[in-house]
This record gives C-alpha cells, structure tokens and sequence, in this order.
C-alpha cells in the first residue's frame, strides 16, 4: 500500500476528509492535500492518528520521516 492509499484508507476510516480533520485537529484542505498526493502528512499528525485510531494505524507508516529518525 502506498501512501497516499494509506492517507485514504485513514479517511475511509474516520468517513469524511472534514471527520479526519476534526479528529486530527488539523484543516480539511490538509487533509485533502494529503489524498491528492500534494502534501505528506507531518510527524505529529501522524502520530495522532495513531493514537486516535487505536493503533489501526501507525505513524511510521502515515509518515516516511519517521521512518528515518527511527534509522537513525
């Protein structure tokens, strides 16, 4: 799964772009940059999504950055 199926598959989740940005406490068009492939999704976003999903979905896979600081 690629990211931007991971940042849908996280929007499927919470139903609507505007519900994963309500509880993700971030904007819409955020969000929607994300999906469209425009923006990646910060570190601290990431996680909490994490967190607010249950673990459904983890941060290192919302965020390639993190990726790299746990390499490192």
């Amino acid at each position: 799964m690629d990211l931007i199926e991971r940042y849908q598959a996280l929007v499927t989740h919470f139903v609507t772009q505007q519900a994963t940005a309500d509880a993700l406490c971030c904007s819409q068009p955020s969000v929607n940059g994300w999906v469209t492939g425009k923006t990646k999704m910060s570190a601290i976003l990431a996680i909490r999504a994490e967190n607010k999903t249950n673990g459904a979905f983890k941060a290192i896979d919302l965020c390639p950055d993190l990726a790299h600081e746990v390499a490192s």
